[in-house]
C-alpha cells in the first residue's frame, strides 16, 4: 500500500491549506512546494513540510486497521474517563463536544499518536477503496475529517522533544 498512500498525497492543491493552515498560529510557514525530483514536499527549514513528509511515510508503512473507528473510540474513551468530559456515543457517533476537539484531547494520551495514525491510515484506505485515489478528490466531509486527524498528529509532534 506504500506507493498508493504516497501517490494519494502527491502534489496536492489542498493538503497544506486543509492540514497545515490550521496550525498557522504555531508557524506561519504552512504552505508547501512539491518536489517532483524527490517525490515529496520540499523539506524547507522552519516549515511543517518535514513533519508532513515523515507522517506520509509513516502512513505508507502502517497496516490499516479493519475498523479505524475503534482507534478513534479509544481516544474518545480516554477523554471521557481521564478528562471527565460528558461525551457519549449515540449509534456510531460521539456527541457532547466537537469531534475534532475530542480527538485532539485524546491525542495527549495516545503514545506516539498510534491510534491517530491508525485512524488516518484506515480513512485513507477507505477513500482508496471507494476509488478516491487522491486527497484532493476525496468526498468533502471525509477529506475534512482525515485532514483534522493529520493536523492533530502534526500538532502533537510539533512539540515532541527527543
Amino acid at each position: 500500500m506504500e506507493t498508493k498512500i504516497k501517490d494519494f498525497f502527491a502534489n496536492s492543491d489542498l493538503l497544506d491549506y486543509i492540514v497545515l493552515r490550521p496550525l498557522s498560529h504555531i508557524n506561519m510557514s504552512w504552505e508547501l512546494t512539491w518536489s517532483s525530483e524527490d517525490s515529496e514536499y520540499e523539506r524547507e527549514e522552519g516549515t511543517f513540510a518535514p513533519l508532513l513528509n515523515d507522517l506520509i511515510a509513516e502512513l505508507s508503512n502502517t497496516v490499516p486497521p479493519a475498523k479505524y473507528h475503534n482507534n478513534e473510540d479509544c481516544l474518545a474513551e480516554y477523554v471521557q474517563q481521564t478528562l471527565n468530559w460528558k461525551i457519549y456515543k449515540v449509534g456510531g457517533r460521539w456527541v457532547g463536544e466537537d469531534y475534532d476537539a475530542i480527538l485532539e484531547q485524546g491525542g495527549f494520551g495516545d503514545i506516539n499518536e498510534q491510534n491517530l495514525v491508525q485512524a488516518a491510515t484506515g480513512r485513507i484506505k477507505a477513500a482508496i477503496d471507494m476509488r478516491q485515489i487522491h486527497f484532493d478528490d476525496m468526498e468533502d466531509s471525509h477529506k475534512r475529517m482525515l485532514a483534522a486527524v493529520m493536523t492533530i498528529i502534526i500538532y502533537h509532534r510539533q512539540f515532541d522533544v527527543d
